[in-house]
């Protein structure tokens, strides 16, 4: 099976991992040490510290895996580095060498059987980043800036296909009961169809969307960042069965972590 092509293209993925970074280094300059244990909205276990850690260590070894060919021994092994910034700060400018030094349709091993490519990374490092950017400018009690559109699209996109649809049945978790839930941001529609033993999303057209059993709807940053569980349900549009949502609410939690 082939993963269905992502919905931006693979610079602009590259552009938007050096960018989230940067403003993610930004808001943790200005906030430390002060708010260094300061808690992530969303993810009351996390600091802002650790998920600086977290990402320094992604970024590194997210590295190591292109540049070696293979999954690194120690995977996310957290910095030591007391230089926590300077760390990460190290860490992104040497991931964003090494994906630059690669095509992005070049074969690359990577932990999703869909998509062996360089592209993977790209992708994955954007969202990752993202994501992270967002965790930290909110624990840092500043401003936080929008994701822009495409960028949230595409996460929603690699979330549901990645995530929800392959993540759960490594984990060996599947849903007690059939549900089949929309979700739907700008001019893009998913379905995310659960049943006992599989999780499957697809892309499809307005119709469609309307004969699931739920739709939750929105602008593309609030569906995306309400599907990695850093909104609460009050940030975007739930229509139809509240039971669904709740249940790919709870199937959406351990597939991101």
């Amino acid at each position: 099976m082939t993963a269905p092509r992502p919905l931006i293209d693979y610079g602009r993925m590259l552009d938007v991992v050096g960018i989230e970074g940067e403003l993610m280094l930004s808001a943790a300059a200005s906030a430390l040490p002060s708010s260094a244990q300061a808690e992530v909205p969303g993810c009351p276990d996390l600091t802002l510290a650790e998920t600086l850690r977290h990402v320094g260590g992604v970024h590194r070894e997210t590295r190591q895996w292109v540049r070696d060919g293979h999954r690194p021994e120690q995977w996310q092994r957290s910095p030591s580095d007391a230089d926590l910034l300077g760390v990460v700060r190290t860490g992104l400018r040497e991931l964003l060498t090494e994906l630059g030094m690669h095509d992005p349709a070049e074969p690359c091993d990577t932990w999703w059987p869909d998509d062996r490519t360089h592209g993977f990374w790209r992708r994955r490092m954007a969202h990752e980043t993202t994501v992270h950017r967002v965790d930290v400018e909110a624990a840092a009690g500043g401003p936080v800036h929008p994701v822009d559109s495409d960028v949230a699209l595409d996460g929603i996109d690699e979330l549901l296909f990645l995530w929800f649809g392959h993540r759960l049945g490594e984990l060996g978790i599947s849903s007690p009961q059939r549900g089949v839930v929309a979700l739907s941001a700008a001019d893009r529609r998913w379905l995310a169809i659960f049943e006992p033993g599989r999780s499957t999303a697809r892309r499809v057209d307005e119709a469609d969307a309307r004969a699931a059993d739920a739709m939750v709807s929105g602008e593309p940053m609030e569906v995306y960042l309400w599907s990695w569980g850093r909104l609460p349900d009050q940030s975007v549009r739930i229509s139809g069965d509240q039971e669904a949502v709740g249940l790919l609410w709870t199937l959406l939690r351990p597939a991101t972590q």
